[in-house]
Order: structure tokens, then C-alpha cells, then sequence
């Protein structure tokens, strides 16, 4: 089984690869188990999946310590590198980053969204990526910082503006500038000249080919809460057949 400290460091290899670090992110140990036995190379927690599985809404509703339970049970289910959504950090990133760390984590997401539909100041999140980084050293992993920011989520959809919060994030010591809310190959392609540096996406319907994505040279490539709507969607349509007499679906022998 390999260390925590050599997982962290699989983890940073993971994004500087050829291609893509596509990451299937899960909620719990038996998706953590199903995706890592689909082929997966590390592991990513979805703070709206883990949140709605256990009845609480997105945007640091559900206590902390269930947020960070999840990330154990995760972590412990699988012998991949896991990184942790903590979404905006719940108040204290250096001290919830740390007790990710604990949990077995050895990358985590933070967000510069206000909880209110704005952004943070550049400069409060740059503040939390550095608390981050203090937290993986004070701890001895190296641990992956992947910095989001919601310019063309709750932002103004600027593109020079969310490459100068990227550039922020990066020289505050992230490992990866996170910027969901864009698909379409252009505004991607801008990104990627504009942040000189690694990035991410959150991918999903109308999303471009992986083929693509990789040309553009993004490092990384996330589904958020999709699989649990993936996973919802599948077991409606088996309910909605049992509940009207159809002919039970092959996939209730399915056990991962």
C-alpha cells in the first residue's frame, strides 16, 4: 500500500502527464471502489454529491465533520490518491485542509465563490491557497492544490478576468487553476495561452472530445456532481420498471 506522502506525489505526476488526469469523482466508499475499478488513477470527492447523499444541500450546508467522514471513508476505500472538494473551506482553509490531510486526502479543491452568488477578493483567496500549501508542509504531504475560480459561474464571464485569477491562485502556491462553467473550444483555448499553466475543467453534456481537451493542453478533467446524477437517473429508470411490473434489469446482479 503506498504512503500518503507517495500518493501526493502520484497525484502532482498525474497532472503533469501527457494527457489529461480524468477524474470520475465519487461520494462514498462503494463509488470510490467502482470507480477505481473502472481504470481510475486517482480519486475526487464532489462536495454536492456527498452533501445531497446525506440530505443537505451544496454550499457548506452539511457539518463539517460529515464532509471530512466522507473524505475518510473514501480515502480508506480505495489505495489511490484522493483530493478532497472542500469548496470554499468552511471559514478556515489551513485548518479544514489539514483535517483532510488526516482523513487521508492528498489534494483538495477550494473555491473563490462568496457563499452569495459573487466572488472573493483575489486577494482573500489567494490568502486561503497559501494556507492550504502551510497545511500540506506543516503535515509532510505534498499535497495538490486545485485553486477554482467561478468567473463564468457566479462571476462576470470574463475571460481576462478569470485568467488574472488564475494566474493569482498558481503563484500562491496551487498546483492547478480550476475554471468550470466553460465547453466551448475557444474561451478553452484562450484560457490555456492566457494562464501559462495548468488548468481544469469540469466537463459534461456538450463538453469537446477528451481528444480535444488534451490538444488544447488542459491538465485536468472533472465530472463534479454528474456521476451522482448518472447514478440517479439509472436507478429511477430501474424503479420506475419494478414499480410497474417490467421484467427486472440485468443490473441488480451488478456488485461492482
Amino acid at each position: 500500500m503506498s504512503t500518503q506522502r507517495e500518493k501526493a506525489e502520484e497525484l502532482r505526476r498525474l497532472h503533469a502527464a501527457p494527457e489529461p488526469l480524468v477524474l470520475v469523482n465519487a461520494w462514498d466508499a462503494v463509488t470510490a471502489k467502482v470507480v477505481a475499478s473502472a481504470g481510475a488513477h486517482a480519486i475526487a470527492t464532489a462536495s454536492w454529491s456527498i452533501a445531497a447523499s446525506r440530505g443537505y444541500a451544496d454550499g457548506e450546508k452539511i457539518p463539517l465533520d460529515l464532509m471530512l467522514d466522507a473524505v475518510a471513508l473514501v480515502a480508506r476505500a480505495v489505495d489511490l490518491p484522493v483530493t478532497a472538494d472542500l469548496e470554499r473551506g468552511y471559514g478556515d482553509a489551513g485548518a479544514t485542509v489539514a483535517r483532510a490531510i488526516e482523513a487521508g486526502a492528498v489534494g483538495c479543491n477550494l473555491e473563490d465563490n462568496d457563499g452569495a452568488g459573487g466572488l472573493v477578493a483575489v486577494e482573500d483567496h489567494v490568502t486561503a491557497v497559501k494556507a492550504a500549501r502551510q497545511a500540506g508542509e506543516t503535515a509532510g504531504v505534498p499535497l495538490v492544490i486545485n485553486a477554482r475560480t467561478d468567473v463564468y459561474l457566479g462571476g462576470d464571464k470574463d475571460l481576462d478576468h478569470a485568467v488574472e485569477r488564475a494566474r493569482a491562485y498558481l503563484g500562491a502556491g496551487a498546483d492547478c487553476a480550476f475554471i468550470p462553467g466553460v465547453r466551448d473550444v475557444p474561451t478553452l483555448e484562450a484560457l490555456a495561452r492566457g494562464v501559462r499553466g495548468p488548468i481544469s475543467i469540469l466537463a459534461g453534456p456538450g463538453s469537446p472530445p477528451l481528444a480535444e481537451i488534451a490538444r488544447i493542453g488542459i491538465a485536468r478533467v472533472s465530472y463534479g456532481p454528474g456521476p451522482l446524477g448518472v447514478a440517479m437517473a439509472a436507478l429511477k429508470r430501474a424503479a420506475e420498471t419494478l414499480l410497474t411490473g417490467g421484467e427486472p434489469p440485468a443490473d441488480l446482479a451488478f456488485r461492482g
